[in-house]
């Protein structure tokens, strides 16, 4: 009967969002089990129903965080284009736009160094950047592009995407404040693509 109240009082999707902020905010090392409960208000025990370790819990919450910007990409490549943008353009766009929006994913996913957590990311990050990576290459295929097969174009695209967004992470703007310099970095790099 307790395993049951506390099974719907204490989500593992709320100990997820706790447990990304405090990483966050306080760093991997410095936060416990211990500490994940006293920030929700729950005893570390119950958190254990949900993730035998802290370890666990930081995976569950990089695979959610990456599946969402893989799932973005593709809703990205099949659903409208916004006017005065190109498909790749868009691309660059709304992972720019996730990056800014989500800036406690975003971090762990992509900028925390800590080594002990960084190899739970490196792979995950890998699978993120095939994946834009061939999304990239089917389009530039489909375009019958000049570049289409240099492999190392979406690599660099990707890192400058990352760059921008690391950029203007630091002081905690919005997509919406920057959304002009957004897509004139994306336009810029989109340009130099085809001009390349």
């Amino acid at each position: 009967m307790a395993r049951r109240a506390v099974e719907h009082e204490l989500t593992r999707e709320r100990i997820m969002e706790a447990a990304r902020h405090l990483f966050i905010t306080k760093g991997y090392r410095s936060i416990s089990m211990r500490s994940i409960g006293q920030h929700l208000g729950y005893s570390h025990g119950s958190l254990y129903y949900h993730f035998k370790e802290k370890a666990e819990l930081f995976y569950a919450i990089v695979i959610q965080d990456f599946h969402h910007v893989t799932l973005l990409f593709d809703q990205v490549m099949e659903g409208p284009l916004e006017p005065g943008l190109t498909r790749i353009e868009q691309l660059m766009l709304e992972f720019i736009k996730f990056g800014l929006d989500h800036p406690h994913q975003y971090e762990i996913m992509f900028m925390l160094r800590d080594e002990e957590i960084l190899a739970y990311c490196r792979s995950e990050q890998t699978k993120c950047y095939e994946h834009f990576a061939s999304i990239v290459r089917k389009h530039l295929r489909e375009e019958g592009h000049p570049l289409r097969n240099n492999l190392t174009l979406p690599h660099h695209m990707f890192l400058s995407l990352n760059g921008f967004i690391s950029n203007h992470i630091q002081g905690r703007v919005s997509f919406e404040e920057i959304k002009p310099s957004a897509i004139a970095h994306v336009q810029f790099l989109n340009y130099n693509i085809n001009a390349g």
